[in-house]
This record gives structure tokens, C-alpha cells and sequence, in this order.
């Protein structure tokens, strides 16, 4: 007989027998609860407390997990632990005249300060999935920092977080003074949600969960420090245009954006209004990279894109067996190869990315 549904008076219950250090209550009662989601087999929520406690409660959010794990028919759970001090506005209702509607319209997201003791911000971002994104993303910041730079990565793909297996790093994150502590391989340092939760957990938030853990992400780990400044944070951004990629421009001054596109028309579409969006946000598009470059997929496209866009052409990669199996390996083809023409090829790119960010 299969166990009965999970509800959400269910899981409250269990996390209401793990306490709140602070208050001694449940932690539902205590309203650290945030964003909870039950989906059949699979439990998820945020952890919210404040920056200077979020070392504390880490034991509070493993004793939170194994809770939601003992309940029957739970087979995947994640708890996130968010340290965002945030001060909700009072509610009021406001009658807008047409008029005033239109001038209290919402305007373009206005950037806040950047991450703390980084110096350039850098997005790698596509219109379409499947093309090479984040096997672009890894391998572009393995290169840069092969060029002697500080170099970070920030895996903002919340739902397919998959820089932890390209880059081979597991386990959660320490807290630290109320910061987390990224992971470092490569010469990189290395944050993904895919770290915060399990490997094989499935995200089901809805949009303002998910950029709530990316502003966790971006501005709560210790990138970098005031005597050793991190040089370029790569951002390895999810398909599309959308709510990620606002709260990434929301968050923080964007110094420039890469797109990546295989040379199909139907990839160079979706490359399009990638550009576009960051063209009505002001962030500069640095440049197109043609992956998958070759026999299979043709090539030139991204090239002539480039053109017709008005922007440069970074270089082409071409459709490589090496790079996938080193990306499954867990590192990254231009360190495992550094003297290959792949490597080489990320270097040429490497070099005129740097070039225009001035680093």
C-alpha cells in the first residue's frame, strides 16, 4: 500500500518539533519558514534569519532536513538558508487616476552596489538551452584565471545548477562570520544552488523564491577581500529573460554580458533577444561565442550575427568530445588541457573578454 500524500499541515507539524535556538518555538511557529512548497514526493523551503545568526542556525537547517526526510513517502527534500535582513513595508491602498498609473509604471530595474571586493562582473547568458552555456561559462573563467586574475563563478541557474559537476566541487558551504565561504577548484571560486541543496534536488519554487537565493548568492558569499579584491565574477545565467536575469540586474552593476549561440538559426533567435534585453537594461553586450562550431551544426552563423547586432564576435568552439567528457569529469578541458587547440581557442576569447573589461 504506497504511503498517503504528504500535506502541508504534515510537514509544518515536523518542522515545528525542530526548534528555534532563538525563541525555543517550532520553527514554523517561530516564522522561519519561508516559501514552502509540497509537490508530491518533495518538500522544500527557506530557512530566513538574519546575516549575523546564519552560522548559528546551519545545525538548525541539517536537523530541518533530516525532520522532512523522516516523514513517509519524502524522497527529496531542500532547505535553503537564506540571511537576508529584510523590512516589509507597511500594506496601504492607493487609488491611482489613469494618469498617475502610467507615470507609477514600473521602470527598469536600477542596479544596487556590486558584490563586496569584486572589481567586474561579468554574465554569460543565452536565449536557448542546449548550447553549451555553462560548459562555456566554466571554461571561460578556468581561462581568465589562467591569465593570472582572481576569478569567481556564480552558478545562477537555480533549477539546473550544474557548475558542481563541472567543476567538481560537493558539499554545502561554510558560514563564516555570517558570510558563506565559496568552494575553490581550478583557481576558482565556486558558488551554486546546486551546493545549497542536494545534487539531485529538485528546485520547485516559484520566481521569487529562486531570486531570492541568487541575491543570497551573490551577496553573501566572501568573494573576495578588501587586500586580495576578486578580479571578474563570471555568472553563468539560466536560459531566457527571466526573473533571474532581472534580479542579477537588479542586484548588481552588470559590467557586460557574453552570449553564447550554436550557429542554427533557431539558437541565434533566442541569442537575439537575449541581446535585446540586455540592450534595454544598459548592460553592454561584450560579445557573441559560436559553440558547436562544425560539421554537425554548420558554422558562421553566430559570426554573421554579430555583425547584424552591431557587436563583436568573441571567437568559435567547436563541437568537441573532449569538452563534454572533461566537463563530466569535473574539470574543466582548459585546465585538464591546457596546451590544446580548444584551450587555446578559450584564451583567444579569454583575452579579448578581459581586454574589454580592463582587467
Amino acid at each position: 500500500m504506497s504511503p498517503r500524500p504528504l500535506d502541508r499541515d504534515q510537514v509544518l507539524a515536523a518542522l515545528d518539533a525542530v526548534r528555534d535556538p532563538k525563541s525555543g518555538q517550532g520553527l514554523a511557529a517561530a516564522g522561519l519558514v519561508q516559501g514552502l512548497v509540497v509537490v508530491g514526493d518533495r518538500v522544500g523551503f527557506a530557512l530566513e534569519v538574519s546575516p549575523r545568526e546564519a552560522a548559528a542556525y546551519a545545525p538548525v537547517r541539517d536537523a530541518a532536513e533530516a525532520a522532512l526526510k523522516a516523514l513517509p513517502g519524502v524522497t527529496r527534500v531542500s532547505v535553503v538558508l537564506t540571511a537576508e535582513a529584510v523590512q516589509k513595508p507597511a500594506r496601504r491602498t492607493v487609488i491611482l487616476s489613469p494618469q498617475a498609473a502610467e507615470q507609477n509604471r514600473p521602470k527598469a530595474p536600477v542596479p544596487t552596489d556590486r558584490p563586496a571586493h569584486v572589481r567586474r562582473v561579468l554574465a554569460v547568458a543565452s536565449g536557448k538551452g542546449g548550447v553549451g552555456k555553462s560548459t562555456v561559462a566554466a571554461n571561460l573563467a578556468a581561462a581568465l584565471a589562467a591569465r593570472g586574475l582572481s576569478v569567481g563563478v556564480l552558478d545562477a541557474d537555480v533549477y539546473g545548477p550544474s557548475m558542481p559537476t563541472m567543476l567538481g566541487v560537493t558539499g554545502k558551504p561554510e558560514f563564516v562570520d555570517g558570510a558563506m565561504e565559496p568552494h575553490l577548484a581550478h583557481g576558482l571560486k565556486i558558488m551554486s544552488m546546486g551546493l545549497l541543496a542536494g545534487a539531485d534536488d529538485a528546485m520547485v519554487w516559484r520566481g521569487p523564491m529562486a531570486s531570492q537565493a541568487i541575491t543570497q548568492m551573490l551577496t553573501q558569499t566572501r568573494w573576495g577581500t578588501e587586500t586580495q579584491p576578486l578580479d571578474v565574477l563570471v555568472v553563468d545565467l539560466p536560459p531566457g529573460t527571466g526573473d533571474v536575469q532581472l534580479t542579477l540586474i537588479q542586484k548588481t552593476p552588470l559590467d557586460g554580458a557574453v552570449i553564447v549561440s550554436t550557429p542554427q538559426e533557431v539558437a541565434l533567435a533566442d541569442a537575439r533577444r537575449a541581446h535585446t534585453l540586455f540592450q534595454k537594461v544598459k548592460v553592454p553586450t561584450l560579445g557573441l561565442i559560436e559553440n558547436m562550431s562544425g560539421p554537425v551544426f554548420g558554422s558562421g552563423g553566430a559570426k554573421a550575427e554579430a555583425e547584424r547586432l552591431g557587436v563583436p564576435f568573441l571567437g568559435d568552439l567547436p563541437l568537441d568530445a573532449g569538452l563534454r567528457e572533461a566537463g563530466d569529469a569535473g574539470r574543466p578541458l582548459v585546465s585538464a588541457d591546457p596546451d590544446g587547440e580548444v584551450a587555446r581557442r578559450f584564451a583567444v576569447v579569454a583575452a579579448r573578454v578581459a581586454d574589454v573589461l580592463g582587467v
